[in-house]
């Protein structure tokens, strides 16, 4: 899947998406502080068709150690915008060079239980990089095929007890990667943008 059309996902209309989306009894604080981060949805080409870039965290990380994400991270101040935040992590946490990127838009956010609010920027990788997974931060670096992601039957719903109460989410899991939470939830939207 090319560029063109991954830019379908911008002609469907959708509201943005939170952890809490399969937990509608949860009341959250109107008081609460959320803050800015930004994830890179890389897309790259390849023989066996388009595949995502994902990274397994380090499991020596003390936040969501062995997790399953997008290369990204929260908005710092040197950051012009919440695209150049993205693209700054992903060049940091996986050696993609920002020249290597085609930003194609970003997709609604997604407020996260940690009290972020995640800007997924859709990029398309039109040129082949060296990875160079960050020393202490990215375990592994691995790619899953669009069309896997794509095809809504790959992703179900699971619970698990959260802060006293059960919590569903979804799971998207991938040989030997289970890819859980925000990061499935945003594959999910993305899915649900680009399928017919």
């Amino acid at each position: 899947m090319g560029p063109d059309e991954l830019r379908r996902a911008f002609t469907r209309s959708s509201g943005a998406s939170s952890d809490y989306d399969l937990n509608p009894g949860v009341i959250l604080p109107p008081d609460r502080v959320l803050r800015p981060a930004a994830v890179l949805i890389a897309v790259q080409p390849s023989p066996n068709g388009a595949q995502v870039i994902l990274t397994k965290r380090s499991s020596r990380l003390k936040h969501h150690p062995g997790q399953i994400a997008f290369p990204g991270g929260k908005l710092d101040k040197g950051d012009a915008s919440l695209t150049a935040a993205a693209l700054r992590e992903a060049q940091e946490e996986i050696g993609l060079p920002l020249s290597a990127v085609e930003v194609l838009g970003s997709l609604p956010v997604h407020e996260t239980v940690t009290n972020y609010t995640v800007t997924p920027i859709l990029g398309h990788v039109r040129d082949s990089f060296e990875v160079r997974p960050e020393t202490g931060e990215v375990e592994e670096v691995f790619t899953v095929p669009l069309s896997f992601l794509l095809d809504l039957s790959n992703f179900r719903i699971e619970q698990r007890q959260w802060r006293g109460t059960m919590r569903g989410y979804y799971v998207v899991p991938y040989g030997p990667y289970y890819i859980w939470g925000a990061t499935a939830r945003m594959l999910r939207g993305l899915a649900e943008r680009l399928v017919p």
